[in-house]
C-alpha cells in the first residue's frame, strides 16, 4: 500500500445504506472512509476533517446532491475538495448540472468497480498534488515553518474570525539577539542552520494547532495566538525563551550571554467592526523594541 493511499480519505455521501456499503467494500483497502446518509451530516463531516474526496448522491431528502454539492463549494474550508457525484440520473442534462457546480466527475450507478478505483485515484493524486504545490507557495525554504505571505493571510483571516465572534488575539514578535555578530564569526552557513534550529524550537513551544509561527524576515519570527489574551501570550514567550536557551547554541560575540538568545515584544486586543490588525502588530514591535533596550533576553507585553 502506498503512503498516499494511507493518508487519503474519502467521504461517501447517500440516503441508502446499501449503496454505501458498495462503496465502501470498492474502496476501504486503500482509503480512510467516512460515511454520511443526508446532507447536512456530510457537510459537518467535511468542515471537521481533512478530506481527499467525496462521493456524493444526487437525489436524497430534505437537501439534494446538488445543494449539498453547492454549499461546499461556496465555503473556503471545503471548496478545493474534489467531489464526484454518483448517481442514478445518468442523463446527459443531470450530469452537465453537477459538473457546472463544481464537480470533477459524474459516475453512473451502479458504479463499475475498476472503473471507479481508477477514477478516484486519479482525482486524489490531482488534489494531493495540488495540496502540495499550495503548502510549497506558504512555507519559509530555509525555516520549514510559515512564510510572510501565509501569516499576512492567515492574520486577517482570524482579525475577521476576532470581530465576529468577539474572541481576543495575540501576537508575539521576535528576533534573535546580536544574529549579525552570530553570522559574521561563524559564517552564513552556520547562521543558516541556527534559523533552522531556532525556528524549530519556537513551534514545537507552541502547543496548539491553531497558533501559527511564521517567519518575519531575516532572524526576525512571528507568531499568531487566535484567542489568546495577554496572559497566554507570555506564557508562551516565556516557552519560547526556555527552548532557545535549551538548544545550548554558542553564540562567543553576544553581548547577552555565551550562547543564542531572542528578545520578544507581545502584544493582545480583542478586534473590533471596522478596525485593523496594524496597531496590533506595531505594538508588538514596539514591545520587541523595548526588549532589546532592556538587556535582551526577555519579553515584554502590553493589552491594547
Amino acid at each position: 500500500m502506498t503512503q498516499a493511499k494511507q493518508q487519503a480519505a474519502i467521504l461517501i455521501v447517500d440516503d441508502v445504506p446499501g449503496n454505501i456499503r458498495t462503496l465502501v467494500e470498492i474502496l476501504h483497502a486503500d482509503y480512510e472512509i467516512y460515511m454520511a446518509t443526508n446532507g447536512q451530516d456530510a457537510i459537518d463531516i467535511a468542515l471537521s476533517n481533512k478530506l481527499d474526496l467525496i462521493l456524493l448522491d444526487v437525489i436524497m431528502p430534505e437537501m439534494d446532491g446538488y445543494e449539498v454539492c453547492k454549499k461546499l463549494k461556496d465555503n473556503p474550508t471545503t471548496c478545493e475538495v474534489p467531489i464526484i457525484f454518483v448517481s442514478g440520473q445518468n442523463d446527459e442534462i443531470h450530469e452537465a448540472q453537477g459538473l457546472e457546480l463544481g464537480a470533477v466527475d459524474y459516475i453512473s450507478k451502479p458504479a463499475k468497480p475498476a472503473i471507479l478505483k481508477a477514477r478516484v485515484k486519479n482525482h486524489i493524486e490531482t488534489k494531493q498534488r495540488k495540496d502540495m504545490l499550495a503548502s510549497l507557495s506558504i512555507i519559509d525554504s530555509l525555516t520549514g515553518v510559515a512564510n510572510r505571505r501565509h501569516f499576512d493571510n492567515f492574520l486577517d483571516q482570524e482579525w475577521r474570525r476576532g470581530i465576529r465572534g468577539s474572541l481576543g488575539m495575540a501576537i508575539i514578535m521576535l528576533d534573535i539577539d546580536h544574529f549579525k555578530k552570530y553570522n559574521d564569526h561563524f559564517g552564513h552557513g552556520e547562521g543558516d542552520e541556527c534559523l533552522k534550529k531556532v525556528a524549530n524550537a519556537l513551534e514545537g513551544s507552541m502547543q496548539r494547532s491553531t497558533d501559527l509561527l511564521a517567519r518575519y524576515g531575516g532572524e526576525e519570527f512571528v507568531a499568531v495566538l487566535p484567542q489568546v489574551e495577554l496572559d497566554g501570550a507570555e506564557i508562551v514567550a516565556k516557552k519560547m525563551c526556555d527552548a532557545i536557551a535549551d538548544l545550548k547554541i554558542d553564540h562567543p560575540t553576544s553581548d547577552t550571554a555565551n550562547h543564542v538568545t531572542i528578545s520578544l515584544g507581545c502584544a493582545s486586543i480583542f478586534p473590533t467592526r471596522g478596525s485593523s490588525s496594524t496597531p496590533l502588530l506595531d505594538a508588538a514591535d514596539q514591545m520587541l523594541y523595548n526588549a532589546k533596550n532592556s538587556g535582551r533576553n526577555q519579553f515584554k507585553s502590553i493589552v491594547l
